[in-house]
């Protein structure tokens, strides 16, 4: 586990309606506050990495389909640093997922549909604060492809 981050088991509550899918309050001990809210959809192998932010705290729910969420710490300092921490989100794991300023990450949709991935960062979005390394970059030592056994 990636210090810092911090992963929150969601409530979804069904009925023959349909369910509500909770994300985040104010009251919850791990919000900090509000920047905006956005959904990122991506389609089943298609990879959307990596990036860091230096400002904003993120927090991750997908509310449907399935990614796998992948974080590298590479903090000066941290205790972690130089770990690599992968999270299968969506329907099998239904949680909220925050990641502190300077962790980079990414993610790759799986599955059969496209999976709609929720953001609730503390900050509006600054092209200033955000940097963008290709998702097979040699810096960061992960391998995207499905692994066997």
């Amino acid at each position: 586990m990636i210090d810092g981050v911090i992963i929150t088991p969601l409530r979804q509550i069904p009925d023959e309606r349909g369910k509500i899918m909770h994300m985040l309050r104010s009251d919850a001990p791990h919000f900090d506050k509000f920047g905006e809210i956005y959904f990122s959809c991506v389609q089943p192998g298609a990879i959307k990495a990596w990036h860091i932010h230096s400002e904003m705290t993120l927090n991750y729910a997908v509310v449907h389909g399935r990614i796998k969420f992948v974080l590298y710490d590479d903090r000066e300092g941290s205790p972690t640093r130089g770990e690599l921490q992968e999270i299968f989100m969506g329907e099998d794991n239904y949680c909220l997922v925050t990641v502190p300023p300077f962790v980079w990450n990414g993610f790759k949709g799986y599955g059969q549909y496209p999976a709609i991935v929720a953001n609730c960062p503390t900050h509006v979005h600054s092209a200033d604060e955000i940097d963008r390394m290709d998702p097979f970059t040699d810096k960061i030592p992960y391998n995207w492809d499905v692994r066997h056994g």
